[in-house]
């Protein structure tokens, strides 16, 4: 299918301002009972779950933000081709996230397996790993998935070791935990495709990258600093317009693999080859800093001003190469730049309140529309850019106003899809928002 360019349109995307700490106010809160969706494989129509989605509830307090979540994203999750039997459950989790967070000025801690983050939909992140390492005494892998215990020198990077496991969001379940290791946005939104899992059971992720504008808010790490997706200003003080942020991490030149990038001599991993390509294991690259200030520092981020904070924080980015193809070490990592202090609690133990995102300023947005194929005689895509913090309805209409169908492109989502194959060829209209002026955009059904 070949997609039509973007049209510009105004939608209200309703976001909480400015009086509170963003890390309260940012979150996907769901409020109208949407709950998650799946698919099986073998069957492109999605099941609906019976679990909510997204953020259930913010709470905080002077110095901490406490997210209740089910960890379940309003985009579709699954299959996972790789075998995995599990689907991503209710972790029914609290996770507590500094408001107040400081740079670790010791030695810095590194990122470990499992949850070092969170996004604002309430999906946990994890680094780089997957509990996989190379065993030296059996020539073979072991660890996570594979079992046994690997020697842990020689690492595997989740992200091209898993890549067929990974549902069309870029994430997948580690019993029954949804997590992302990399940005969050479909591969078959990227420049470059590397998956074809989204040709078959379609979906979306968090957000759409859009090169023109600042990345969203989409997270935030253990150690309460923001997570931003793969663009931001060119400088640090908020000037020089959009780019994409640069990992100042590189591969190697390598054949072998027996010492680390520091020269340190380690016990060896498997030669470089077709089967261990170099970015298999993560001790294949190695940091080299740069002088761009687009270029990101050793732990992923750098000191700047964004839309969230005028007056400047540390940041972490989401990073891709310049196909928008994930580009270690994906978000955070190896190590975090603040004093890790996030984690996932049971209880609540001070006195908290509740965050009611009623009580704040809204704004209207621009937001980038694009609906192809146009014209179709199957399927007709509607794709928002960017982060949808509410629920946006969408109507197919005929020229005379009658009702054909009703989608939704629900918050932390950017896709909904109307099937036209069985409609009279000709004209209709798209009504995107409500209210007595939906913005509308014409579409053609048959050739």
């Amino acid at each position: 299918m070949k997609k039509s360019t973007f049209l510009s349109l105004f939608l209200f995307a309703f976001g909480a301002k400015a009086q509170l700490n963003p890390a309260i106010t940012n979150w996907l809160l769901n409020t109208d009972g949407t709950t998650g969706r799946h698919y099986v494989q073998g069957n492109p129509t999605p099941i609906i779950d019976a679990v909510l989605a997204n953020v259930q509830q913010v709470q905080y307090s002077a110095n901490w933000v406490y997210v209740s979540t089910t960890g379940v994203p309003s985009y579709i999750t699954g299959p996972f081709l790789d075998g995995n039997p599990s689907l991503a459950t209710n972790q029914n989790a609290i996770f507590k996230i500094s408001l107040n967070p400081v740079q670790n000025i010791g030695n810095p801690t590194n990122t470990n397996g499992g949850n070092i983050g969170i996004f604002i939909n309430g999906v946990a992140l994890f680094d780089y790993r997957d509990g996989v390492s190379w065993k030296n005494s059996t020539n073979a892998l072991a660890g996570g998935p594979l079992g046994g215990m690997g020697d842990g020198v020689w690492n595997r990077d989740a992200i091209p070791a898993e890549k067929v496991g990974f549902d069309c969001a870029k994430g997948h379940p580690a019993m029954g935990n949804y997590h992302h290791h990399q940005n969050p946005s479909a591969f078959n939104l990227d420049l470059t495709v590397i998956s074809n899992i989204c040709d078959i059971y379609a979906a979306d992720g968090l957000y759409l990258i859009n090169a023109m504008q600042h990345s969203p808010l989409i997270g935030y790490a253990y150690d309460g600093f923001p997570i931003y997706g793969a663009y931001g200003y060119a400088n640090t003080n908020g000037t020089g317009g959009i780019t994409r942020m640069k990992s100042s991490y590189q591969l190697r030149n390598i054949s072998t693999r027996t010492t680390y990038s520091n020269g340190t001599a380690v016990t060896a991993g498997p030669p470089v080859s077709a089967t261990y390509p170099l970015g298999y294991f993560r001790e294949d690259y190695e940091y080299i800093s740069n002088a761009g200030q687009d270029y990101l520092d050793v732990h992923n981020g750098r000191f700047c001003v964004t839309p969230e904070y005028p007056n400047g924080i540390y940041c972490y980015f989401a990073t891709v190469d310049a196909n928008w193809n994930s580009a270690y070490p994906y978000v955070v990592g190896p190590t975090f730049y603040g004093t890790k202090t996030g984690a996932k609690v049971n209880t609540i133990t001070e006195t908290v309140t509740v965050y009611n995102p009623s009580n704040e300023l809204s704004e209207n947005t621009p937001v980038d529309v694009k609906v192809f194929p146009n014209p179709s005689n199957d399927v007709l895509i509607v794709q928002l850019s960017d982060l949808i913090k509410t629920d946006v309805a969408l109507k197919l209409v005929d020229l005379n106003g009658k009702l054909i169908a009703e989608k939704t492109i629900f918050q932390g989502s950017t896709i909904a899809y109307f099937d036209v194959s069985t409609l009279y060829s000709g004209h209709y209209l798209i009504q995107i928002g409500e209210g007595t002026q939906p913005q509308t955009i014409k579409v053609t059904i048959g050739d």
